[in-house]
């Protein structure tokens, strides 16, 4: 088993991947280990879910106890690691307007390449969830042009999603994203659609202005497609977020029932990597060949 590639060093920009003839899919990931496993597989772009980094650091489920401070800690520790491409999920700007500017400054800071802004009230919950609420159109387009406005370079993107489909239905959330991209941001979300035909229309209503994000939720809301298929029906971005903590739980509850149950991790090694196999994938010879250039030795007189 040997999953290590070298990573890239430069990437083509988010704005101009979002400009080429195919879908940008982009894997979710919460810390700098799963963020540099998608730039190994060959991804181009990268999804920073809050809903996994509520899961890993907090033990918690997605339901806005994740602060601003602690997202852009990850994130700016992604990209001390690689240089791939981040969507990050700024939630709902954690505030007003005051505190969304704030966020898209520091977020652009740490390194993302977009921030993705939603309509819900707060304390938000996971899309997917029920019971979302959402705050009133002007309010929320006034969210979205103080993100516009205090981004530093026009390379960083804005995202607006609205949770309207669950809360007032699928044609106030249509109207919402009409405002929200008059608002002057890059990309549009329109969270959880509910049938097949609700993403062929969205995606046909906003055709040609504004690139449409897909969110593949296993055992979500929304129906689930291939990334070809979503390109087929119009979308620019699809994010598959919450996928890898989903994959890693399952085969670390295996991996502790068999340790509970046989003492020794046997019946799971050939579901693991062993000790040299990860070294390998995290490349410690690269890393401890670069740190022996600064050996004390190198520099006696």
């Amino acid at each position: 088993m040997n999953a290590y590639q070298p990573i890239e060093t430069t990437y083509p920009s988010l704005k101009s991947q979002l400009k080429g003839p195919n879908i940008v899919v982009a894997p979710g990931c919460y810390d700098a280990f799963s963020a540099m496993l998608v730039a190994n597989a060959g991804f181009k772009c990268a999804y920073v879910t809050g809903a996994s980094i509520a899961y890993t650091r907090l033990g918690a489920p997605d339901i806005g106890l994740v602060s601003m401070t602690e997202v852009a800690n990850v994130v700016s520790l992604i990209r001390e690691r690689n240089e791939i491409p981040m969507i990050v999920d700024g939630d709902t700007g954690y505030g007003n307007a005051l505190n969304t500017r704030r966020t898209v400054r520091l977020f652009e800071q740490s390194g993302a390449n977009a921030i993705q802004l939603e309509d819900q009230t707060f304390p938000k919950r996971c899309g997917h969830l029920k019971g979302k609420t959402v705050i009133p159109t002007a309010e929320m387009v006034g969210k979205l042009k103080a993100a516009v406005d205090s981004r530093r370079s026009d390379e960083f993107l804005i995202m607006a999603r609205t949770d309207a489909i669950a809360a007032e239905g699928y044609d106030a959330a249509v109207e919402r994203a009409e405002r929200y991209l008059e608002a002057g941001v890059d990309m549009l979300f329109i969270e959880a659609p509910e049938t097949d035909q609700q993403q062929r229309d969205m995606c046909k209503r906003f055709k040609g202005r504004a690139p449409l994000l897909a969110n593949m939720v296993e055992g979500g809301a929304t129906p689930l497609k291939s990334a070809k298929e979503l390109q087929e029906i119009g979308y620019g971005i699809a994010i598959f977020p919450g996928g890898l903590f989903r994959a890693m739980s399952y085969a670390a509850i295996r991996y502790y029932e068999a340790l509970m149950r046989d003492g020794i991790t046997d019946a799971v090694r050939d579901r693991m990597y062993d000790f040299k196999e990860i070294n390998q994938i995290l490349g410690t010879d690269r890393w401890l060949a670069e740190g022996a250039q600064y050996d004390a030795k190198n520099f006696e007189k």
